[in-house]
């Protein structure tokens, strides 16, 4: 009886505790959202924590307008689609090369791609790259240089090497090559670690902001995450350099509820996304950790 009662009160002390982990993780998003759904001017006199006090749509028509949030949004869209599909693909490729044994120096091409996961060039010989590519102001900068992650490529291999050996050997039998094995059989029944590393990623492309602020100069290039970078960078540091007079402070308000909109618009696709590649996401990420 004492130990049942120990165990309950473990439990529900448990249970209080991630109750209020999630809390702490949740409420600063729902923060932001009932501040980009409050109208601006009312946001300044504060005190708004559960709910909008007065609701406006002010905020997400400003930026459904701005042609510039617009076009950077489709930049978004477009590098994300693209780059996980060819990132997909080609990883894909180089783990299924990886999972056949008699590949000549395999062992030697793994010790190389270990070492390029923690050690790497600098930030400095990367740009010169970059630009002597030519991809500096260019769109394919945001797909060339993601097309392969050897982390990546070990959990495709990791999976392709549980496959069964009897489906490629009669399909050898039947005169396939190895291209279309992959094509044809492989990637079917690859759907759980192909929707692990889309979601990764997608993920990455739709936050990535540092690439359009390093390698791309042109503003109509830029994605959303770089747009909504340089907007908060820029009212940082004019609140750190000036005191602003009235005037400015509410179209400062003003320009802070837009970001907060901002940031809700682009999170949204991915919480949206997330659900319907859960159960892949989680099957993916036991690849390899359960054996027999």
């Amino acid at each position: 009886m004492k130990n049942k009662r120990n165990m309950n009160f473990g439990d529900i002390f448990i249970g209080i505790l991630m109750l209020l982990i999630c809390f702490l993780a949740l409420y600063p998003v729902w923060y932001t959202i009932i501040i980009s759904f409050n109208d601006s001017s009312d946001a300044m006199r504060g005190g708004i924590y559960w709910f909008p006090r007065k609701f406006s749509l002010e905020s997400y028509k400003t930026v459904f307008q701005d042609q510039s949030i617009l076009r950077a949004f489709g930049i978004t869209i477009l590098r994300t689609v693209i780059g996980t599909l060819c990132s997909v693909f080609f990883t894909a490729m180089v783990g299924y090369a990886f999972s056949k044994s008699h590949i000549k120096f395999n062992k030697f091409y793994r010790i190389m791609g270990t070492i390029t996961m923690f050690f790497g060039g600098g930030l400095i010989p990367y740009f010169i790259t970059i630009k002597n590519l030519g991809l500096y102001d260019n769109f394919l900068t945001y797909i060339i240089p993601s097309l392969f992650s050897f982390y990546n490529m070990i959990i495709f291999m990791s999976f392709f090497k549980e496959l069964p050996v009897g489906l490629e050997e009669s399909a050898k039998l039947d005169g396939a090559n190895d291209f279309f094995i992959f094509i044809r059989i492989i990637i079917p029944l690859s759907a759980p670690v192909i929707a692990t590393i889309a979601l990764f990623n997608g993920v990455w492309h739709w936050n990535d902001y540092f690439t359009g602020v390093m390698y791309i100069n042109k503003a109509e290039l830029q994605p959303i995450q770089t747009y909504l970078y340089r907007i908060v960078a820029s009212a940082s540091a004019s609140k750190s350099v000036v005191s602003m007079p009235a005037g400015i402070a509410a179209q400062q308000v003003n320009s802070t509820s837009v970001r907060l909109a901002t940031m809700v618009v682009t999170t949204a696709p991915i919480v949206c996304v997330y659900p319907f590649l859960q159960k892949y996401f989680v099957k993916g990420m036991m690849i390899g950790s359960i054996k027999g």
